[in-house]
């Protein structure tokens, strides 16, 4: 199996190089409005938000920053098929501007407009990214009524294009390859994640350091798992540092990315050189967790896998097959994986200094 990997250093406000009704996932996290961080880059965008900022007006910037992603939002409707899956990382935002503190709820912005241009929206997931600040409680400290509630919490945005599903063939060998396993189910699908951490990117470059957010692999790698299958096409249009295309790489799906800095192809080359090692590594600790699984519950695990070794609770995991990387080639910056079945008649145990730190 191969998956092609694409990275266009331009705006993802025009997509051209996609066409309509082609993308099975997005995954992506833009620029949160109103985190000052983001300032220069929307003031970029549209003069009109840098003067109000520098006015106090928060309410009008904020619609402005949001009117300036609905560009990228509208060629994510028109580039996904019906039936497939939009997931949106993004943080609200609390603010203080002309002596006014309040909450900026980009979340709401978002569902809004994926809900007025027939998408469907699906139940969220609240992922916790608790901040240790000493100072991060804000007002007026112990003294009632004007403090404020520290947000640690970020949403991921769930959407389908259209009211109905993906239609696969009956009984999809591809579908079924792409299984997962009965107790990630009931992990991944609860609609509250506290096993993920922030991140903090690495980078060399302070003005890269000033541009980058970050969500962890392990949320992209997650969503990949749960919305779509082997050799399916996941796009980010706010790229950055290439998550969504390492995690994609790691699970044998296609992917595209759309990025403004050239600078972050850099440090997603340095990635990739880890990828093999890093996609044995979460296959070998899936296999591990899967077969203490089988230990603690033996009884419950009725069927055999036809693939590996081991026993699954369900008729629909029997043909469970993951995919390790035989060779990655680089050509004109894209990058082209070869995929191939991995076995590991050792049941995937491997020494517990080289599991993977993705708590899957």
């Amino acid at each position: 199996m191969k998956t092609e990997h694409n990275i266009h250093i331009k705006s993802s406000t025009n997509m051209s190089e996609i066409d309509s009704n082609s993308i099975e996932l997005v995954i992506t996290s833009p620029p949160y409005p109103m985190i000052e961080m983001w300032d220069d880059l929307f003031s970029s965008m549209n003069e009109k938000i840098e003067r109000s900022l520098e006015n106090g007006e928060g309410k009008k910037a904020f619609d402005l920053m949001h009117q300036e992603l609905n560009k990228v939002w509208e060629e994510v409707v028109r580039v996904v098929k019906p039936g497939g899956v939009v997931c949106i990382n993004i943080g609200d935002a609390t603010r203080k501007l002309d002596s006014s503190f309040q909450l900026y709820p980009n979340h709401t912005k978002i569902i809004d407009f994926f809900q007025n241009n027939n998408f469907i929206s699906l139940p969220e997931v609240l992922w916790w990214k608790p901040t240790t600040k000493a100072t991060k409680f804000m007002g007026s400290g112990m003294l009632p009524t004007n403090a404020y509630v520290t947000l640690e919490h970020e949403h991921i945005l769930i959407f389908r294009k259209g009211s109905k599903t993906r239609k696969f063939e009956p009984k999809s060998e591809r579908r079924y390859k792409s299984s997962y396993f009965w107790e990630e189910r009931n992990k991944w699908f609860s609609d509250i994640w506290k096993d993920l951490k922030g991140t903090l990117q690495e980078l060399n470059r302070d003005e890269l350091r000033e541009r980058a957010a970050a969500f962890p692999l392990e949320l992209p790698y997650r969503l990949i798992n749960m919305y779509s299958l082997y050799e399916d096409t996941v796009l980010d249009p706010f790229w950055g540092t290439g998550t969504t295309s390492l995690a994609a790489i790691i699970n044998g799906r296609n992917s595209v990315g759309y990025e403004i800095e050239e600078k972050f192809t850099e440090v997603f080359n340095d990635k990739v050189k880890n990828a093999k090692e890093m996609a044995e590594k979460v296959i070998n600790e899936r296999i591990e967790n899967h077969i203490q699984f089988e230990q603690e519950r033996e009884e419950d695990l009725k069927y055999q896998a036809e693939n590996y070794d081991f026993r699954v609770t369900t008729k629909q995991e029997r043909k469970i097959l993951f995919y390790s990387i035989n060779n990655i080639q680089k050509s004109n910056g894209n990058f082209i994986v070869e995929h191939e079945k991995f076995t590991n008649s050792g049941h995937g145990k491997t020494n517990s200094a080289q599991q993977s730190k993705l708590p899957l």
